[in-house]
């Protein structure tokens, strides 16, 4: 036994009393014993097990549904070094309150302790953490989403270090809600939540927030990407990392199905949510998905939207907050394939029958309800997504929800450009954070939530890999959501989407050109194949052109934002919106934002 676990298990158990320790091994008897008990007591209650068998549906108390923003902190010993975005308290502090919350919470309870890896085995990418919890149902979502149990311990060894996690379910007070984080301690505490993104300690907390800190020290990145492989016809395989804000479409772009317009090319999923990258000896970026599982948002998830997430959630899955169709006991959520059900118990646990609820206007599913299912259940799952190396990276591609502004594609004109094209990033909230939905707000490489440390150095850190790397990938910004005046999407989506990619890995490997214009290269008309589309030549246009005055304020915007880094805002980035600001002003035409010609 690892001394340092023993240590700290010993100390955990004397603050928390539990009634029993209980080691997680990862077995497969010990996991069923454990769905067992919990479909026992009511915490989870199994589906139909032809249509769906060993998934289970899950529901947490109504105010405990998103991540809870407010209510997640940095605490690291200097306040500058959490920076301005970041919830701070000293960790001394933060320390002495959770104790007085922590003190015998598990009087009554069995301690759940489990060992996991994040990251292939014997990968150089790869981090090992012990969660402590007093919720089966963590314990079960852990199982899922990372290697749970002997590989971790084997690859800890006696002596090695691991991050420790420690969560109690508490009674669930709103009040004395803290996830917190302590950097210098390799230490996460989560008290008095339940869902998912609050105490599933691997995935945000260790992942990014923590991982984001342990990278600039060490000299790799933790980023909010999904990282897909795109196959030619040919057979050539080409990958790519993308951030997008919870809830904006990485799932749907990590299993994309290729359009029939396109027979022979093929989308490999490696990872739907979370990228550690670092410089090969190559001089490339290649990256890995240190997760296992996915954790992803339920409604309008369809065979329309996403086929590949679908068949991924037949089994094995863990359903949350989603509705139960009463007739035939499976889960349903609105965008589903399926008619609303006649009868159905809606994510609340409220009972509605005979299409009583078909007079209601609130949604029988949570809009942020969630699946936590296998990547093993993946269809399109990529052969490299366990490769201990990891996958090199021929683009990273940034993007939001936004309904005017940002054009469906565009170039960075170079890795310091693309720095700052990902630190304006902008999306319009979504549901999968708790506040208000559909505002705008800056959200630098998808990270804002999830960055552990002074967002200003981080930016450094991104400036300092391009420097690094001698053959860093190149930087797009993507917007599937533009509107036209009518308030409708200008662009499918979906499937749809192969087309820019296709247009991104063209300009990757040189085979076609682009308009020059003030915020990066624009694709001409031509180079995006629209065969088999129905998209008018007035909404193409639109889509590839932005309005200058939009940007405009956008800039306006940026400024704003960064103010509150002050002397931590990297140069390079100031210069770049100053430029950037400068071409706008001397801009008169509205269609491709400053046309200026062709670039090859």
């Amino acid at each position: 036994m690892n001394e340092k676990i023993t240590s700290w298990l010993g100390e955990m158990r004397e603050l928390l009393a539990p009634t029993d320790v209980i080691w997680i091994d990862g077995s497969d008897e010990q996991l069923a014993e454990i769905r067992e008990e919990s479909e026992n007591n009511g915490e989870i209650i199994r589906l139909n097990s032809e249509k769906y068998p060993n998934c289970y549906l899950h529901r947490t108390a109504e105010n405990d549904v998103a991540r809870v923003e407010d209510r997640t902190f940095i605490c690291c010993e200097n306040q500058s070094d959490a920076g301005p975005t970041n919830n701070w308290v000293a960790p001394a502090e933060m320390y002495e309150k959770l104790r007085g919350l922590y003190k015998n919470c598990m009087n009554g309870k069995p301690l759940y302790v489990i060992p996991f890896l994040m990251g292939p085995p014997d990968s150089r990418f790869s981090k090992i953490g012990i969660q402590l919890t007093d919720s089966r149902y963590v314990v079960l979502n852990m199982a899922i989403m990372t290697q749970v149990g002997k590989v971790a311990t084997d690859a800890l060894g006696a002596n090695g270090d691991f991050v420790k996690c420690l969560h109690a379910t508490a009674d669930l007070d709103p009040e004395n809600r803290y996830i917190c984080h302590f950097p210098q301690d390799n230490t996460v505490w989560s008290i008095n939540s339940a869902y998912g993104g609050n105490v599933l300690l691997s995935k945000k907390c260790l992942a990014l927030r923590l991982a984001s800190d342990m990278g600039r020290r060490e000299g790799w990145l933790a980023e909010h990407m999904l990282i897909l492989g795109l196959e030619s016809p040919s057979g050539d395989v080409h990958y790519v990392a993308a951030a997008f804000p919870s809830a904006c479409g990485k799932t749907n772009l990590a299993m994309l199905i290729p359009p029939v317009q396109f027979p022979g090319y093929k989308v490999w999923t490696v990872g739907d949510d979370i990228a550690w990258i670092r410089v090969g000896a190559d001089g490339r970026l290649w990256a890995v998905n240190p997760e296992a599982g996915f954790f992803g948002v339920a409604p309008l998830t369809s065979k329309k939207t996403n086929p590949n997430a679908l068949a991924s959630i037949q089994k094995n899955t863990i359903f949350t907050n989603v509705a139960l169709n009463m007739d035939d006991n499976t889960p349903w959520w609105e965008g589903a394939d399926t008619p609303e059900p006649e009868n159905v118990v809606d994510w609340r646990g409220n009972v509605w029958q005979n299409g009583e609820h078909k007079n209601s206007d609130t949604p029988l599913a949570h809009p942020n309800s969630r699946f936590t299912a296998p990547i093993s259940g993946c269809p399109c799952r990529s052969t490299e997504w366990a490769n201990p190396e990891g996958v090199p990276l021929s683009a990273i591609i940034f993007g939001g929800r936004r309904a005017k502004t940002a054009p469906l594609v565009y170039e960075a004109f170079d890795w310091n450009h693309g720095v700052y094209v990902g630190a304006t990033m902008a999306s319009e909230t979504t549901a999968a954070a708790s506040g208000a939905v559909g505002v705008v707000r800056r959200d630098p490489m998808a990270m804002l939530p999830f960055c552990g440390y002074n967002m200003g150095d981080y930016f450094v850190h991104w400036l300092n890999m391009g420097e690094k790397a001698s053959q860093p990938p190149k930087i797009f910004h993507v917007n599937w959501f533009k509107k036209g005046d009518d308030g409708k999407f200008l662009w499918r989506g979906f499937g749809e989407n192969l087309r820019v990619l296709l247009w991104i890995l063209d300009r990757c490997t040189n085979k076609i050109g682009a308009r020059k214009s003030a915020i990066g290269f624009l694709p001409n008309k031509e180079d995006i194949n629209l065969d088999g589309l129905d998209i008018t030549e007035t909404a193409i246009n639109e889509l590839l052109s932005a309005d200058v005055q939009s940007w405009r304020e956008d800039i306006a915007a940026q400024r704003k934002f960064f103010e509150p880094f002050g002397e931590k805002l990297p140069r390079e980035i100031a210069e770049q919106l100053n430029e950037t600001e400068k071409m706008l002003i001397n801009s008169t035409e509205n269609v491709g934002v400053g046309f200026s010609g062709e670039y090859s």
